[in-house]
């Protein structure tokens, strides 16, 4: 077993937490972790506090995993085998405050500080014992609620491999840049707000367009909803994301 696994041996310790599970069942938390066996451990212990937890094993599925939804805090190993997860905290702080705990083998002060400085909120070297994992987890939780993060302006839009950030209007699917106009981007922007949920066609308009450029009609916007569906569509011509509802209008629909 990893070394991190050897010293996660305060079960009893856990057990006795229980009442911190009220906290636990409202929190979603990231695992980015590419060893199995402490994959395992830690996907017990976290479920049995409560936790909704997200497993990712590469750099690559922490970023697809991260545009699928929101989460209250991420814990994410150092060494991956496709980078460090100081790169993805790199890339999670350009536009979130989510709390970050990080897990790694390395205790030399040089390390430590670099993770913190990087936007980390904690660091725990392993071997550790799982029953400080929680507890502090449980600390970084309650800090966030009593500073209200949650209320923290949206900086990014992420569902089903698209990723909007807003501070400099750009759009990626998968990583990689979408070549949007300024018409698309809005078009992409209203859908994804507006998630799982009927838009008619005045209501796109309307929340596109104003008054004098009201010469825009039906058919130019279905112009635009094919274009976008041409750019973030694997299969435009059977779209997924952009459906089309029948003498309604539009929906945004979420991939599970």
């Amino acid at each position: 077993m990893d070394s991190g696994m050897n010293h996660m041996n305060n079960m009893n310790g856990v057990g006795s937490m229980n009442n911190m599970n009220s906290m636990g069942s409202m929190s979603r938390i990231m695992l980015l972790e590419d060893d199995l066996s402490l994959v395992n451990g830690l996907s017990f212990a976290f479920q049995k506090q409560g936790y909704t937890l997200e497993v990712a094993r590469t750099i690559a599925d922490a970023k697809r995993i991260w545009c699928m939804g929101k989460f209250d805090l991420l814990v994410l190993d150092v060494s991956l085998p496709d980078g460090s997860g100081f790169e993805f905290c790199q890339e999670v702080r350009k536009t979130s405050s989510v709390p970050i705990i990080f897990l790694t083998a390395s205790d030399e002060e040089t390390s430590i500080i670099m993770g913190l400085d990087i936007g980390g909120d904690d660091y725990i070297t392993k071997p550790f014992k799982l029953g400080v994992l929680v507890s502090r987890i449980n600390a970084l939780l309650r800090r966030a609620k009593d500073f209200g993060v949650s209320q923290i302006p949206q900086t990014e839009l992420c569902a089903n491999g698209i990723s909007v950030q807003l501070l400099n209007g750009q759009a990626y699917k998968n990583g990689t840049l979408l070549d949007l106009t300024a018409a698309e981007y809005k078009l992409l922007c209203l859908f994804m707000k507006n998630p799982n949920i009927v838009l008619s066609k005045a209501q796109i308009l309307d929340r596109l367009w104003d008054c004098e450029n009201n010469y825009i009609d039906n058919s130019t916007l279905t112009v635009y909803i094919r274009r976008l569906r041409m750019k973030i569509e694997d299969n435009p011509s059977e779209p997924q994301m952009i459906l089309t509802v029948r003498r309604m209008g539009y929906k945004w629909n979420v991939l599970d």
